[in-house]
Order: structure tokens, then sequence, then C-alpha cells
């Protein structure tokens, strides 16, 4: 009997909580609250994990394990006030701001790899550290180094990329079926942000591809677009590896192709990988990265108790920081990075296909595209399903510029869910005080109102039913 009440009880629990969680993502604001919650969480992961990962080799160089984490700290205080800042713009200054984050952004790449180009040709001196100087300035490969502060112009170009590709493609609007407007200016601006890009980063340049093929997609572009843009891209990937043999990026001319070697290292089998020769160096990191996965196990070792953050894992802190993850929580805390990275999906498809404004459609679909392919890409390296590319994963990976930008977007996304036709009529049916308005966000502006059906006249509802009456009578 007990069985019997039990295996009664089971669906009668599953009939309670699907209608309640229906229930709660069916209110007005659910798309803002699970928004704010699940990015939240992500930067309170992100900094524990990031003082976990590297607080070891902090204090081995620096005889401070808190310098890593400081510097973390201070980075997530301002994504905090861009996230702040990106919330409270309307469309029209985003629209604004997306044509002036692309012109900097591709201003600093240009100069990023002119100090590059010139270096390798001798014309610019090198520092002691074999970096490209101009007077002060610094290029460090992928970053600008201006005294204590550096940036990566890479991480400029993704949001750029959003706002202004965003507002070229709601601008055009039916006429995106023509190859011309489709390619004029787009095409030529993608082009040139693509070499300046991947000159240096190539993971950074197949994250701006996904962008724009999720940004197309949301436009309703013709399927046979997409397989231009999958040749071109796959063309230019390859002329990016060539290049590298010629010393583009961090490659030296007439040496080994360091591309080539780690785009393709994860296929080749662990066993085989010899980690103390020259040409097995490009899979040790994958090689010890697999080490602290198969450590960690189902609940990990402890917070703060892995041993391969000792010098043993490169880039432990930033690029293979998931892998100190599953050493340190297991598959468990592994799922919940998951879990809140696939509800930060969820929440950004579900603003894009609420919003009214084409606009804000399209750049909520491609700032989730964004997120979620860098993601996919850094996770599938660390677990060796895809190459290592050096991509940083959001709100966890370390790193200033890629953190500050993040947060800024994930600030438009929530002033895109706020302004979601239910969530707009419910905070301005009752509005909330001056002074919260001025230290949060401002009231979103109202939807249009609904469009009342046709009335029809007494006659004609009696004749509709009665037609429905006889179809009825028919059926049977």
């Amino acid at each position: 009997m007990a069985d019997d009440r039990s295996q009664q009880a089971r669906p009668s629990l599953s009939r309670q909580l699907l209608p309640a969680v229906h229930g709660l993502l069916a209110r007005p604001l659910s798309s803002y609250y699970l928004l704010i919650a699940s990015g939240a969480l992500l930067l309170l992961i992100g900094l524990t994990m990031v003082f976990s990962a590297t607080s070891v080799k902090a204090f081995a160089e620096k005889g401070n394990a808190f310098t890593e984490i400081s510097s973390q700290a201070v980075y997530a205080l301002l994504g905090l006030v861009a996230f702040w800042i990106f919330q409270r713009l309307p469309t029209v200054t985003l629209r604004v701001i997306g044509r002036g984050l692309l012109a900097l952004s591709v201003a600093l790449l240009t100069l990023l790899a002119a100090m590059n180009a010139l270096a390798s040709v001798g014309v610019l001196s090198r520092n002691s550290d074999g970096d490209p100087t101009l007077g002060p300035l610094v290029a460090d490969l992928n970053w600008l180094v201006f005294g204590s502060f550096s940036m990566q112009p890479g991480e400029l170009a993704k949001l750029a990329m959003v706002l202004w590709t965003a507002d070229v493609i709601a601008r055009k609007g039916p006429a995106l079926g023509h190859w011309r407007e489709l390619a004029m200016p787009l095409f030529p601006v993608l082009g040139l942000l693509f070499v300046l890009v991947g000159y240096n980063d190539l993971g950074t340049m197949l994250v701006l591809l996904a962008l724009i093929v999720g940004l197309l997609w949301a436009a309703g572009v013709r399927l046979r677009v997409f397989g231009a843009l999958g040749v071109l891209g796959l063309a230019g990937v390859g002329l990016l590896i060539a290049a590298a043999s010629r010393g583009a990026g961090s490659g030296t001319a007439g040496e080994e192709n360091y591309r080539w070697r780690r785009l393709t290292a994860f296929l080749e089998p662990l066993a085989d990988c010899d980690t103390t020769t020259e040409a097995g160096r490009s899979c040790y990191q994958l090689a010890q990265g697999r080490s602290a996965i198969f450590e960690g196990g189902w609940f990990g070792v402890g917070l703060g108790k892995s041993a391969l953050k000792w010098g043993w894992v490169p880039e432990a802190g930033n690029d293979f920081i998931f892998a100190i993850v599953a050493e340190e929580l297991g598959v468990v805390g592994c799922g919940v990075v998951l879990a809140l990275l696939s509800v930060l999906a969820y929440t950004g498809f579900r603003i894009a296909r609420r919003v009214n404004d084409p606009f804000r459609r399209l750049a909520a679909t491609a700032i989730t595209t964004w997120l979620v392919a860098q993601a996919v890409i850094n996770m599938g390296g660390v677990v060796g399903l895809l190459p290592i590319t050096g991509l940083p994963l959001p709100f966890i990976s370390a790193g200033g510029t890629a953190l500050v930008v993040t947060m800024a977007a994930v600030g438009i996304l929530a002033s895109f869910a706020r302004a979601e036709p239910d969530a707009a009529r419910a905070l301005n049916a009752r509005p909330t005080p001056r002074w919260v308005r001025l230290l949060w966000a401002p009231l979103p502006p109202l939807p249009p109102p609904r469009r009342p059906g046709p009335q029809r006249s007494p006659a004609q509802k009696a004749g509709s039913g009665a037609l429905g009456e006889a179809g009825g009578g028919r059926r049977r």
C-alpha cells in the first residue's frame, strides 16, 4: 500500500511543480530577475575561483597571495559600474555608442597590429621581455599596456560589433534580402575587423564569427549566405594559420606553425603526447588540464585544495580555470557553472524573443550567442573536445577587460529585459520612487497599446453561433 501511495504521489508532485515553474516564468519581470541572479552567482563563483587558482602563484612571485584577486575585484567593481551605466541607456544612445566603439576598437587593433609588424622588421625597439614599445606604450601580443593600465582591444571589438551590426541590420530591414544591401557596409568592415583581430587572436575571431552568424540568423537571412560565410570563415582561418609561419601573432618565421599545433593537439591521444619534447609542448596544457579533471572526480578535492594549480596547469587562473573548478569542486561544481550559464543563455534568447524593437532583438541575440560561443569554446578546449584557443570563460576567468565588457553586455540585456512589453507595463503601473530610479534604472518606455480585435454585430455573432452548432452537428 505504501508503494502504491508513493507512486501516486510522484505524478501529483510533477503536476504541481511544472505549473509553479510556468507561473514564475510568466511573471512580467522574470527575465530580469533570472538574468541578475545567474550573472551575480557566476561573478561570485568567478571571484572565488580566481583567488583559489592564483593565490599560490601570486604568493610565490610577489609575496602576496591577494595580488591577483585584488586586481580582479577592482575590475569587478568597474564591471558593476559598466552594468549600471549600460542598463540606463536608451536604444538611441546605444546605437551611437556602437559606432564610436567600432571606430575606437579598429583604431586600437590597427595600432596593436602595426606595432607588432614594425617590431618584426626592426623599425620599433623591444623591451626586456621582447615586447614592441612605442614610447610608454607596450604591445604585449593581444594587450596594449600603458604603465600599470592594460586592455585587450579584441574584447572591446565584441561589444562594438554587437551594437553596430545590430543597428545596421535593423535599419536595412526587408532590404537584407538583396546581396548588395547585405554586403555594404557590413562585409568590408567585418573583413577588416577579422583580419585585425585574427592576426594576433584566432579565438576572438571565431567568437566574432559566431556572433555575426547569430545576428544574421535572427535577422532571417537566407541559408546560402551562411554557406558563403562558412567558406569565407574557413578560408580566413587557413590564411591566419599560414600567416603564423611568417611570424603572425606569437609565431616565428621558419619555425613550426604553433597555430596548427594548437588546433590539432586535441586530436592526439594523450598516451602519444610526450611533453618532454618540443613537438609535445603544445599538448602539455591539455594533458595537465585533463589530469586536474580526473583528480576532481564527482565532488572534488575541496575548495582551495588543488594540487595542480601549484605551477602544473598553465594559465590556471585564466584560460584553464575550468580545470581547477573541476579539480576542487568536481562534477557537481562544474554542473552548477554549466547550469548558471544555461540559465543565462535561456534568459538572453527569451529576451530576444519577447522584445518588440528589432534593434533590441538583434542585439540580445548577438550578446547571448557571443557568451554561449565563448563558454563552449573555452570549456570544450579544457576537456579536450575542441582546440585550445586561449579564450577566457565568461565571468569565471581572470581578466579585466573581458570581465568589464561582459558585464556591460549583461547590463544591455538587463535594459532590454525591463523593456519587454509586460515588464514595461508592470513597472509603469506602480512607478518606483525617484531616488530608486536615480540609483538603479529609469522606467522603460511604455509599449504601444494593444490593438482591439474587430467588433462584430449581434447578427454576425448569432450567425457564427448557428454555424458553429451546424458544424458541431456534422461532426457528430
